[in-house]
């Protein structure tokens, strides 16, 4: 019977980016998927007649460009196109609007408030200091600060140089993000309402913490550290749908030989003598392996995965206490043609961008005590793309893909005895109805160009992509659970319990998002220990 160097199991983009650099070593890879397409969350579908929907993740910024040109993904098939300008539509009828060229963005900051145009072009400044210094730690393994490895020492001392080249107030301030919410952070800045509600967005998507929650501000930070050709902070379409990505990367990733299986789904981890030895698939065949990746989160590999006696009570214990909350929900809708939003002028370069509902912080608490409380959000906030405007490749002639990621849904609802129940089809509809109705107060022409909609709350995503709690980060971005915490003490550094067991999902450092840095990060680890080839991207001062 065959056995591979190494199994990898979850096709989504980490696994496969994983997979891909363990191909380009020379291993003999397998690549397994439980689902019958690839990509996890990074799919492009067609859902409805012709409109190919990003039906989960939907923009792309933070994929490392050192992985790109390692893994040669231009030359399997992937663009990026840069998405242009936005706005936050406000209740009063008006707006704020992002325009691309930095003049114009100044003078419309100047009409909702004078005091904030200087004070958005500082704010800009600091955060891209705070992006160039935090972006080389993300293709690094963290450090085990209770080891005396040599290696470890190293990417302490390393660490520590590189805090100390800040000065003592700007580690002072770069420290406070972790522990700061993103209500207070902008706080500092800005006088205007919607320009801090405009900004804040990034602080929540994704989490369960609220705009004035401690810790949000990171999580602003985290989504302000992608680029597109070197800009930073800017985002942009994945052409053909976030599955080009996927695509791109199983294309390098066969091209190297590697082996891939849909329909695939693994049940358990094998092991023996504290030693992975393969994995059992849910059909009951065993395959084997020295090496076994897994892209699944830290609750579903060693809660599920793995016999909890492989595993070790600590792990289990760790597992358990994982903090993975699932508070998004998203909406894939068809349209017959394109959308009008009332408050912005008539052929608006503004809608070719992100288009943000609520206008002020307060609304933006609120929605998230709707889903402290058990509900979704009854005024949600609204992150809306239509990328079809600049990627027609999506819709059919003159029709219209738009992408909703929405604030606050939780993955479970509380009734009115305050007892947990589980979504049922009619709640999912009501949700869906919930954010069509926001959307309508916006749009007068909405309601009559929907043709079809996808509604996905947390059980959907769990379901059919195995993300826990459908948390679209495997793993809230808390302090707690940053650099050699994630997932948890003492195996932050790609390796499990049992020797030869892995993984490089974005439970592991540097956390979620389309990156592929956990998938790579982890790949380096694996060729290390194997004294093979190393075909991963490294940062200036790794060895």
């Amino acid at each position: 019977m065959k056995k591979y160097d190494a199994i990898v199991i979850g096709a989504g983009h980490n696994g496969l980016t994983n997979a891909a650099f363990l191909a380009k070593a020379g291993l003999d890879v397998l690549m397994l998927e439980k689902n019958d397409y690839i990509g996890g969350a990074a799919v492009s579908r067609n859902l409805h007649e012709d409109w190919v929907y990003s039906n989960c993740s939907y923009v792309c910024s933070l994929f490392r460009p050192e992985i790109y040109r390692a893994l040669d993904l231009g030359r399997h098939g992937l663009q990026i196109i840069n998405i242009g300008g936005g706005a936050t539509l406000m209740e009063n009828g008006d707006f704020l609007g992002a325009y691309e060229d930095h003049e114009v963005f100044r003078r419309e900051i100047a009409r909702h408030s004078p005091n904030d145009v200087d004070a958005y072009d500082r704010f800009n400044v600091d955060m891209a200091k705070w992006c160039r210094f935090i972006r080389p730690f993300l293709l690094r393994t963290p450090p085990d600060p209770t080891s005396f490895r040599p290696r470890d020492i190293q990417e302490l001392v390393y660490l520590a140089k590189q805090f100390y080249g800040l000065g003592e107030k700007d580690c002072h301030d770069f420290m406070r993000f972790f522990t700061i919410s993103v209500a207070d952070y902008l706080d500092q800045y800005f006088e205007s309402d919607v320009l801090k509600a405009h900004i804040a967005g990034s602080g929540i998507i994704g989490t369960g913490l609220g705009p004035k929650s401690p810790g949000s501000a990171y999580v602003m930070l985290h989504h302000y550290m992608g680029d597109m050709d070197g800009s930073v902070g800017s985002w942009g379409f994945a052409r053909g749908g976030m599955g080009s990505i996927s695509k791109a990367l199983a294309s390098s990733f066969q091209s190297h030989g590697g082996e891939m299986r849909t329909k695939a789904g693994v049940n358990q981890i094998l092991v023996k003598n504290n030693k992975v030895k393969g994995v059992v698939l849910d059909s009951g065949e065993e395959i084997y392996a020295d090496k076994v990746v897994s892209n699944l989160d830290a609750k579903r590999t060693f809660l599920t995965l793995m016999d909890p006696k492989d595993a070790g009570e600590k792990v289990v214990r760790y597992a358990e206490n994982f903090k993975i909350r699932g508070s998004s929900g998203k909406l894939n809708i068809a349209l017959d043609g394109p959308i009008k939003f009332d408050a912005l002028p008539e052929n608006s370069p503004l809608v070719n961008g992100f288009v943000h509902v609520t206008d002020s912080m307060d609304r933006m608490e609120r929605a998230y005590d709707d889903w402290k409380n058990g509900s979704w959000s009854r005024d949600p906030y609204l992150d809306m793309l239509l990328p079809t405007f600049a990627d027609p490749t999506m819709a059919p002639p003159g029709k219209h893909f738009m992408s909703v990621f929405v604030q606050y849904c939780p993955p479970h609802l509380l009734d009115d005895q305050d007892q947990e129940v589980e979504w049922c089809d009619n709640k999912v509809s009501e949700f869906g109805d919930c954010v069509l109705n926001q959307i309508s107060k916006y749009s007068s022409n909405f309601r009559d160009l929907v043709r079809h909609v996808e509604v996905r709350t947390p059980r959907e995503i769990e379901n059919e992509i195995g993300l826990t709690q459908g948390n679209i980060f495997q793993g809230e971005l808390t302090l707690d659970q940053l650099l050699f915490n994630r997932p948890f003490p003492g195996y932050a550094q790609y390796r499990g319990p049992v020797k030869g067991m892995y993984m490089c999902g974005s439970s592991t450092h540097p956390g979620g998002g389309v990156m592929a840095a956990p998938g790579a990060n982890a790949a380096r680890e694996i060729l290390r220990d194997m004294k093979a080839q190393n075909t991963v991207p490294l940062d200036d001062g790794d060895d």
